[in-house]
Formats: structure tokens, C-alpha cells, sequence
């Protein structure tokens, strides 16, 4: 029988800002964005009530990114609005439905987080932190978040990082290389592209790259890697699932709801940081997070699905997970103390 699930509170720290898409026509068009903003809109969609943590402006597009986070399920931690304008991404999305990111970030909201504001905000009982993107390059609250999660954590929080490398907002590679270093040593999962690992380390195999990151402490290793399949690497383990092929509107965001439903199905299950060396768990969260991201690419935008849209995907239907001998938990989902259905327990 499965352990049951304890309350699980997942907090997502990061930026939020409107990207401005191009599409063919030439006109850009204003939709929310930002990786850990996007990660906590998947995962509020997937039936958990996940805690944002970041700075929005009073500007409208500050209050269009609130309005989002609420019809999402997403709670806003840092109520304290700033004057600053709301950071800016314009989006070229190519005939293959690739998006290339150029950003307008100096003076901007998103990076107006100091870490006495941001330490106040982390919700009491977090047992899961996402951090990542350009909140890893701005300042202050690059500096903010790096304390928070080297320094300010309880020992037992689950910390996913997920880099999103954007080159052309990081002025300095070695500096950045090293914050990134620092804070490896404290996450538990990464998640990472082969764009991320190729700028990380240039010209070296997934495999070898992976590997170099494990070695900086993570237990869990994620890389995507568009339509071909989805890989994690444990140490002297990897484990590999197909992606679902799909009509690809736009690649936009996809990378965040992979990431947003991988921990959303790792913590919706009551699973912690020490099942993350459990290769059955990883497989099916795996397969899970493939699922979403799949369907994310069929719509223009980032607009990852609702947990009913799920109904019959892989790695979210009601049948048992397999690869360790564990058992299945399962149960409707209603909020983050619940089994998502089809999955394992923790022991």
C-alpha cells in the first residue's frame, strides 16, 4: 500500500514579463510570459495550488500578468507592486514554430526583488522550489534568489532549477557560470535543453554534459530535446521516453510546462527529494511532462493544458506506473495534499 501523500506547497520564483510574439504578419502581439512565470501556470493548471514568487509592476502589464496568475490558480506572494515598467521579451517565431527571444530588461520589474522582500514572501511550509531563467541574470533578484536558495531554505525543500540560458541577456558568461555553480550545489533536479547544455558546455556530448552537471550535486538530471525524445540521468543511469508527435504551432513555452508538469506530478504524488534516485518515478513524471509540453506546442503561445485535457495522455491515465515494484497511488486530483492518478508512491 502507498504511503499517503503529505501536504506538498510548491513555490516558483522568478520573472514574469509580456512577450511580444511576431507571427507572420509582422505585428506583435502581447501575451504573459517568463519561464518560472509559465512553470507556475502549468502547474496551477495541473490541479495544484502553486505559490508564485516575483515582482510585477502597476503598470497594466503588470495587472494583465496578475489577472493570469488568478484564472490560473496561482497565488502571487509579493503583493508590493513596483513603478518599474514590466520587463519585455519580443518573440520572432519562425515558419517551424521556433521562437528567438530578444529582451528589454534594464530598470524593468521583474528584476526589482531585493532579498529582504523576497525572503518574507517564501510561503511557510514550502516543500518545493522552481527558480530559473533570466531571474538568474538580473538584478537584484539573481543575487536574491542565489541566497535564498544556497542559505535561506529548510534542508528538507525540493529545489528544481531549471537555466533556460538566454545568451544575449548574459553580459558576463564566467560570472554567470559560476552563480549557476553555486546554486547547483544545492538543487536536486535541473532541467536543461541541448540549446542550455550546448552553451554550458560547448561541443560535448548530453551524455558527458549531464554528467558534469550531476557532478556539481543534483540527484536528477532533465534534457529535452524538441520531438526526439525526453532523457533524465541519474548517477550511472539513463532513463529515456518518447515525445508525441504533434502539429507544432509554436514552441513557446513548452520547455517551462515540461518542467512546471514534471514537478507537478513529482510532488501531486507525495514524492520527495530522496525517491528522486527511483527510476520508475522519474520515467513516469518523465513521460508525464513530455505529455504536456506536447500538447503546449499545438497552441500559439504559452498555454499549457488544463489537467482535464490530460485525460487518457501518457503518464496521466489510471493505470500503474512500472520500473521499481512499488505500488500506484491513485485519486482525483483537487489540490497539492492529492495523488495525481496513475502513479507511484513514495515507497
Amino acid at each position: 500500500m502507498s504511503a499517503p501523500a503529505r501536504t506538498q506547497m510548491i513555490t516558483v520564483t522568478g520573472e514574469a514579463l509580456i512577450d511580444l510574439v511576431i507571427d507572420g504578419d509582422g505585428c506583435p502581439r502581447p501575451r504573459p510570459g517568463g519561464g518560472p512565470f509559465n512553470t507556475a501556470r502549468t502547474i496551477g493548471r495541473l490541479g495544484l495550488a502553486p505559490v508564485f514568487l516575483g515582482r510585477l509592476s502597476a503598470d497594466s502589464f503588470g495587472h494583465q500578468l496578475r489577472a493570469r496568475l488568478d484564472q490560473d490558480g496561482v497565488t502571487l506572494a509579493v503583493s508590493q507592486l513596483t513603478e518599474a515598467p514590466t520587463t519585455l521579451a519580443v518573440v520572432d517565431v519562425d515558419a517551424a514554430g521556433a521562437a528567438r527571444y530578444r529582451f528589454y530588461l534594464a530598470g524593468t520589474s521583474a528584476g526589482a526583488l531585493e532579498y529582504p522582500l523576497l525572503e518574507a514572501a517564501l510561503p511557510e511550509g514550502t516543500t518545493a522550489l522552481h527558480a530559473g531563467t533570466l531571474a538568474l541574470v538580473m538584478e537584484p533578484i539573481a543575487t536574491s534568489i542565489e541566497r535564498l536558495i544556497t542559505t535561506g531554505l529548510p534542508a528538507g525543500t525540493l529545489v528544481m532549477i531549471d537555466p533556460n540560458c538566454r545568451p544575449g541577456a548574459i553580459a558576463d558568461r564566467a560570472a554567470y557560470q559560476a552563480r549557476l555553480a553555486r546554486v547547483l550545489r544545492r538543487a536536486d533536479v535541473v532541467k536543461v535543453s541541448m540549446e542550455d547544455l550546448s552553451y554550458l558546455y560547448p561541443g560535448a556530448a548530453a551524455g558527458d554534459a549531464a554528467a558534469a552537471l550531476l557532478g556539481h550535486g543534483p540527484r536528477l538530471v532533465l534534457v529535452t530535446d524538441g520531438p526526439r525524445p525526453a532523457r533524465a540521468f541519474l548517477p550511472g543511469r539513463e532513463v529515456s521516453v518518447e515525445v508525441p508527435a504533434v502539429p507544432v504551432v509554436d514552441t513557446i513555452g513548452a520547455g517551462d510546462a515540461f518542467g512546471g508538469a514534471f514537478l507537478a506530478w513529482w510532488s501531486g504524488n507525495g514524492l520527495t527529494r530522496s525517491d528522486l534516485r527511483r527510476p520508475g518515478p522519474v520515467r513516469s513524471a518523465l513521460q508525464a511532462a513530455a505529455a504536456v509540453a506536447a500538447v503546449t506546442c499545438t497552441r500559439a503561445g504559452a498555454e499549457p493544458p488544463w489537467l482535464a485535457e490530460l485525460a487518457g495522455k501518457p503518464g496521466w491515465g489510471r493505470t500503474q506506473a512500472s520500473g521499481d515494484g512499488h505500488g500506484a497511488g491513485r485519486g482525483r486530483p483537487r489540490g497539492p495534499a492529492t495523488r495525481l492518478p496513475g502513479t507511484h508512491g513514495s515507497s
